[in-house]
């Protein structure tokens, strides 16, 4: 079907789509769903078993032979890479992450080169990992700065680059990707902040796809700084043009820019990723509400004004104090901490944003942060 067309009711693409997903939506017979239960047995798989069912149901979906062996190639790869790099990230899943994104080309003797190793440096001495690409310019500063020992590589095949730590891999913390899908994601899924300096294509299209994730809803909240050094506006020329066409058009809110922090003072960039955590500690939904857990709760006057001031992304019923609902308790899920809640319109990302800094500078709220202020990140 030629690009933009859309396939009429009846049509032969049209059975054909709706006959794909009938087989794919329809449950394995009664014998195969035994077998998968046996072959769970027989491997001593004991957790997760409802998904690890799916998982396996769907590969076998795969089999009704609408997917092209180019198909079945790229699902087989995807699934063995994202599993290796889950395998990787899942000794250090405790402990709080900054991603690091920026340009390969970034020359040792560039200034950026060390603003970014000392970025590196200063948040793993803040307990924090670092997760970057494990390639040349500012990937090797990342690893530099932190050490092999606080550092963790995301690595992609180019034909034009070569990973700069080989350590990394002689440490077990570095995992090789073939599609850049896959090591995008892990890149973001893992980390709880990023910094971002300056780089080409690759850096831009990072920067967008990390905002693009939190304007829609699409990732949990977390500190962006775009990292320049002084003199070199690199992040102040890219913000003008987004305030000036994408911004003024509409096709972005005021509230979005939120979502980012552009400094070329290291202070300000660590104090922008510890700050973020000052209070916050993460959220879940439960049904429509919105579970808000904090450090430290708001005192009755500081409630009343962040209704005051956040009525307009909330449903009428506003913000209020909560104790750990029934999933929660369930799950255990982080009951010791003070939480508030509400139902946030979905569209109003940006203005969650504004919410989690208001909650970070509550009165009750030390200036401190820290690895014990990061959020969980399972």
């Amino acid at each position: 079907m030629p690009e933009g067309e859309v396939a009429e009711p009846g049509s032969v693409p049209a059975r054909a789509i709706a006959q794909a997903e009938e087989r794919a939506g329809r449950p394995l017979p009664p014998d195969a769903q035994r077998m998968i239960t046996e072959l769970l047995d027989l491997v001593g798989a004991h957790e997760n078993r409802d998904l690890l069912r799916d998982l396996i149901g769907t590969a076998l979906h795969l089999g009704d032979g609408s997917p092209s062996r180019l198909d079945m190639k790229i699902a087989t790869s995807a699934l063995s890479e994202m599993a290796r790099a889950f395998a990787l990230f899942a000794p250090f899943r405790g402990i709080p992450k900054l991603t690091m994104f920026g340009s390969a080309r970034t020359r040792p003797e560039d200034p950026l080169y060390e603003q970014a190793r000392e970025l590196a440096s200063r948040m793993a001495n803040e307990g924090w990992m670092v997760v970057t690409g494990a390639g040349p310019g500012i990937m090797a500063a990342g690893t530099d700065g932190a050490g092999a020992d606080r550092a963790i590589g995301v690595d992609i095949h180019l034909p034009f680059e070569s990973v700069s730590h080989p350590e990394l891999a002689a440490e077990g913390r570095l995992v090789e990707m073939k599609y850049f899908f896959t090591r995008k994601l892990m890149l973001m899924k893992e980390s709880a902040a990023f910094a971002v300096l300056p780089g080409g294509f690759g850096t831009l299209d990072e920067a967008f796809e990390l905002l693009t994730l939190l304007q829609t809803g699409k990732a949990e909240p977390a500190p962006i700084v775009l990292v320049d050094i002084p003199g070199e506006p690199y992040w102040e020329s890219w913000d003008g043009w987004v305030t000036g066409e994408v911004i003024r058009r509409g096709l972005a809110s005021p509230e979005d820019r939120s979502f980012f922090r552009i400094t070329a003072d290291l202070n300000t960039a660590v104090g922008e990723i510890l700050g973020f955590y000052r209070n916050y500690h993460s959220r879940r939904f439960v049904g429509d509400v919105m579970v808000v857990r904090l450090r430290h709760a708001p005192t009755d006057e500081e409630l009343a004004h962040l209704n005051v001031d956040f009525a307009d992304c909330c449903s009428e019923r506003g913000i209020w104090r909560t104790e750990p609902l029934p999933p929660e308790r369930a799950d255990r899920d982080r009951l010791e901490l003070p939480r508030i809640a509400l139902e946030l319109d979905l569209r109003f990302q940006g203005r969650l944003r504004q919410l989690i800094d208001a909650l970070n500078v509550l009165s009750g709220t030390p200036h401190g942060g820290g690895p014990g202020a990061s959020p969980r990140r399972d």
